[in-house]
Order: structure tokens, then C-alpha cells, then sequence
């Protein structure tokens, strides 16, 4: 008896004493596979998401919205004097920002991060032949006074509203021999991130990467350098299951942990559903988000130059009951890339409800006639047909393909699907800008975000600028561009309102995009999963991955 109560009692307290979940592993399944893992070339959810484990931006917006520090010890503003004006000297009026960089930051091979590589980076990001996606913010800053390893000033060559949003810093002493002496196109071939993705070094963040199988999984581990809060993961495992209906067949089998909306996976009908069929087996997160699904048209067409074609493509498809029939109405239409949520949105625009009349007759101004197989046709005999894009398997897009180009259809317009895996769509596709036709895809915004990388002239992709630059749409409006650089430069806020309003109307009346609808994030967790908060933006969740757990 005596022997009996006491395996009792071990047994109670070996209980007591144990965690409620042992779990060294986050399986996460997604759709698609990053292009590339260079953060600053190929601008896709996909890449930034799987990044976010292992880098971290000098500063970022958290959950809140709010702008905070991730590299730097404190965020430089004008009221803490951190960042102040200064006159150039051609009379104008710039900046200076000052950034201390944390003093414990390691790259994954154990050199410390240090104003070295923010010169570097700054050096790189701000030449038009780097090939970077984005060359704001570092072509803001003209010259760059180095304190010490950790501190420098940035002086910039006008005012900024984001003039304390920076980006991900590169290792100095890995990419220095890919970038140097390299001529344009050349260190997008040579970066060890494309290279030799598992190289030690080459992140600053709590996790490295340490396997990339090519369209099939990033495995992620620890680093051991990190000085932040260590991480409860020894691994995250991100499993690309391009078929969605196989990937929602994985997370009830138990073969990954969870889909998150952040990043491509499962779309919201699918966990609408989902959630209908085992409401109890997972944790349910619909995030309001600024992640903008839309179709860009290719203006060069012949067939998309007059903008009677283009407001009719609109005036045709119901876009309202799509959202609606779809998504349970958790996805608002769009008018532009301006969310309602944003501050600077305005409903002062060009909109186009669902008016298949009004199409008809716009495309008959254009000239247009239904030929005997319903599909219209001009004097010359040129079929109103178009080719139609977006990423291959999946089932939430293909779907909406399949609605918008019935809705078409009905308005004498023909549409070609012509899906592609995202590596391609987003590597080759609307990079190198060969679309012919129209092609779907989603961005998403960070807070307050200017558009300078998606609509600004400079940032159309070719092979001047090594096709960098996200403007696929080609856009070139003088206007607009001035309003670009304005609104980046307007500190009060009740001014910069109405830069950002006549920035929507022009965007609204040009019809170069189809806008669709703003993404509700959908997350299908474990309810094991605690730590884990959802942003909403384009600084995703992975940003504080070092503070999820299992429990």
C-alpha cells in the first residue's frame, strides 16, 4: 500500500511538473514558395513572410500601429530630438536622423551588426542599378556620418514623413564580394541569399534559415547569436502546398499546425468553411487588413488604350455580390489601393458599381459590336479578348477567375485564363512586365505607406533599371508623381489629407487596375499556440515570432 501511494503521489507530481506541451516544432503550411530570399529583390508576400522569422527591419509597425523600434535602442523622432531639420546647401530644408543600433545584435555567424552594414546597405539600396524592388527609404538618405559601430546619422535630402521607417539591413561581410565590383543585373545572380540561402550570417533575426528545398519547404532553427528573447521553437517549418484543398487536408490530419492569413494559404471561403466543418479543432482569426487583391491591365494593349474598355471591364463584373457570395461580406470592395481603415482614405472617388448596361454601352462608343459567338469586335475585326493571369492552385483566385470572366463573357468580353505558379508569376511575369493581357494578384501596405514602389514612373521594372521597381501597371503621370513626393513630405497630417485624395481620384479615373476587394486575413491556429497576434499590414506577424509558444 505504502508503495502504491507513493508511485501515486510521484506520478502527480511527474504530472504537476511537466509542461502542458512539449513541441520543438511549428509546422505552418503555405501556398506558394518565396521566389527568392533576398529581402530587397522580388517583392512578394510569400518571401517577406518566411524573411520576418529571420531578419528584422531597423524598425517596424506593431500590432497597434504603431511605429517601434526592432534594431534600434529608441525610435529618432522630432520631439525626442532624435531626428532634426537642417538647411542644405541649396537653401532647401532636409534632415537628420539619428539611429543607435542595439549594441548585442549578431548576424547568425556571430558578427555583430554595426553601422557597417547599414552603409553597406545604404550604399547598394540607393543605386538605381541594384536591382532592389524598392529604393526607398535608403535613396532618401545622401550622406550617412558614422558615430561609432552603433550610432550614425542619416541626413536626408528633403523632409520625410517616414523619416524613422527603415528596412532590413544586408551583411557586409557576405554580400560586400556578391555586390562590389559587379556590373548592373550581376549581384542579383551573385547574393548569397539566392546563392547559398543557408549561409551562416546572412540574418539578424531569432531564427536562420538552415534548409530551402525549392518549391517544397523552408526549415528555419534557432540562432544561437540572437540576444533578444529566445524563441520557444527550435524550428519553424514552412511547407509549401501549392493545392489549397490538399493543404486544408494537411492541417486536419495534423501534418502542419497551422495556415496563417498573413502570408499565402488557405483563402477565406476555404476556413469559412473550415470552421463550419470542425469548429472546435482549431483557434479562428478573420484580420481586417490592408492587403489589396486587385487585377492590373496592361495598358500597352491596343485593345485596354482607350479608357471606355477599361471603366467598362468594371461596370461589368458585380463585385459586391462577389464579396458577399464568397466571403460572407468580410471583404469590403475597393475603389483604389487606399484602405477605409487608412487615414488618408477618401470616398471622393471615381467609382464603378456593378452596371452591365452601361458596359455594353461604353464598349459600343469604343466601337465594339457582339460578333455571331458573342464576343465583341472593332471595325478591324480585333476580338475583344484578353488573356487572364494569376497564381496557379489557388482555389479562392481560380474561382474568382471563374466569376469574373463568366460576368464578362456576358458583356461580350472574352478572358483567357492563363495561370502560373507564383514563382514564375511573381519572378518573371509581372516582373519582367510580359503579361498581355490582365493579371490578379494582392499588396499589402504597410501603415501609411507611400506608393512611390507601385505607382511612382520611375519604379516601372525594365532592364535599365534591372527590373527592379514594383510598378507593374506602367504607370506615368506627372501629376501623380508630384503628389507622391508631396505626401511624402507633408508632416501635418490635415494637409497631406488632400495630396492623398487627389492621389486616389487620378488612380480611380485612369482604370489601369481593377480594383477587387481588401483581404480579411484568415488564420487557422492551434489552440495550443499562445503569443501569437495578427498586425493587419504589411509588417507581419513572424516580426515577433520570438514571443510564440505552446502551451
Amino acid at each position: 500500500m505504502q508503495f502504491r501511494a507513493a508511485l501515486a503521489a510521484l506520478t502527480i507530481w511527474a504530472g504537476l511538473a511537466a509542461p502542458a506541451l512539449a513541441k520543438d516544432d511549428l509546422v505552418i503550411g503555405v501556398a506558394q514558395f518565396p521566389p527568392s530570399l533576398n529581402p530587397n529583390i522580388d517583392p512578394t508576400v510569400i518571401k517577406s513572410y518566411v524573411l520576418d522569422f529571420a531578419t528584422r527591419p531597423i524598425t517596424a509597425y506593431d500590432k497597434d500601429w504603431k511605429l517601434s523600434c526592432l534594431l534600434c535602442t529608441t525610435l529618432p523622432t522630432i520631439e525626442n530630438g532624435g531626428a532634426k531639420f537642417e538647411e542644405l546647401p541649396d537653401g532647401k530644408k532636409g534632415m537628420a536622423v539619428t539611429f543607435t543600433l542595439k549594441p548585442d545584435l549578431k548576424w547568425s555567424d556571430g558578427t555583430p551588426v554595426t553601422t557597417k552594414d547599414l552603409v553597406f546597405t545604404w550604399k547598394l539600396g540607393s543605386d538605381p542599378k541594384s536591382g532592389f524592388s524598392n529604393n526607398d527609404p535608403w535613396d532618401r538618405a545622401k550622406k550617412i556620418d558614422v558615430i561609432d559601430d552603433h550610432t550614425a546619422v542619416l541626413h536626408l535630402d528633403r523632409v520625410y514623413v517616414a523619416y524613422n521607417v527603415w528596412d532590413q539591413l544586408l551583411p557586409a561581410h557576405i554580400e560586400a564580394a556578391a555586390a562590389e565590383g559587379k556590373e548592373a543585373g550581376d549581384y542579383l545572380k551573385a547574393t548569397a541569399y539566392n546563392r547559398a540561402p543557408t549561409t551562416l550570417g546572412l540574418y539578424d533575426g531569432p531564427f536562420m534559415v538552415t534548409k530551402y528545398e525549392s518549391g517544397a519547404q523552408v526549415v528555419l532553427e534557432q540562432n544561437p547569436h540572437w540576444a533578444g528573447t529566445k524563441p520557444y521553437f527550435k524550428r519553424i517549418i514552412i511547407k509549401t502546398i501549392e493545392n489549397t484543398a490538399a493543404l486544408n487536408a494537411n492541417l486536419l490530419s495534423g501534418d502542419i499546425d497551422m495556415a496563417p492569413g498573413d502570408a499565402p494559404a488557405l483563402s477565406i471561403d476555404q476556413v469559412i468553411a473550415l470552421q463550419k466543418q470542425a469548429p472546435d479543432k482549431f483557434e479562428y482569426i478573420y484580420k481586417p487588413s490592408l492587403t489589396y487583391e486587385h487585377i492590373d491591365l496592361k495598358i500597352e494593349n491596343p485593345l485596354l488604350q482607350d479608357i471606355r474598355v477599361r471603366q467598362a471591364l468594371l461596370y461589368a463584373i458585380d463585385r459586391e455580390t462577389l464579396v458577399k457570395k464568397l466571403f460572407e461580406g468580410k471583404q469590403p470592395v475597393a475603389a483604389t489601393w487606399v484602405n477605409p481603415l487608412d487615414g488618408n482614405y477618401t470616398k471622393d472617388t471615381a467609382t464603378y458599381p456593378y452596371d452591365p448596361a452601361k458596359a455594353k454601352a461604353l464598349l459600343a462608343e469604343a466601337g465594339f459590336k457582339p460578333g455571331a459567338d458573342g464576343i465583341c469586335r472593332n471595325a478591324a475585326g480585333d476580338k475583344l479578348s484578353f488573356e487572364y493571369a494569376t497564381t496557379a492552385g489557388l482555389k479562392l483566385r481560380e474561382l474568382t477567375q471563374q466569376v469574373l470572366q463568366s460576368q464578362w463573357k456576358a458583356a461580350c468580353v472574352e478572358t483567357v485564363i492563363k495561370n502560373e505558379p507564383a514563382r514564375t508569376l511573381f519572378g518573371e511575369t509581372t516582373k519582367k512586365r510580359t503579361y498581355t493581357g490582365m493579371v490578379m494578384y494582392a499588396w499589402s501596405s504597410a501603415v501609411n505607406e507611400s506608393p512611390r514602389k507601385t505607382l511612382f514612373s520611375n519604379q516601372t521594372p525594365s532592364a535599365a533599371n534591372n527590373y527592379g521597381g514594383a510598378n507593374y501597371i506602367g504607370m506615368a503621370d506627372p501629376k501623380l508623381d508630384a503628389d507622391i513626393a508631396a505626401s511624402e513630405q507633408e508632416l501635418d497630417p490635415a494637409k497631406a489629407k488632400p495630396i492623398w485624395a487627389e492621389m486616389q481620384k487620378i488612380y480611380a479615373d485612369q482604370v489601369r487596375v481593377l480594383p477587387l476587394f481588401f483581404r480579411a486575413e484568415p488564420y487557422v491556429l492551434p489552440k495550443w499556440l499562445k503569443g501569437f497576434t495578427p498586425t493587419g499590414h504589411g509588417d507581419y506577424s513572424p516580426l515577433w515570432s520570438e514571443n510564440w509558444r505552446a502551451e
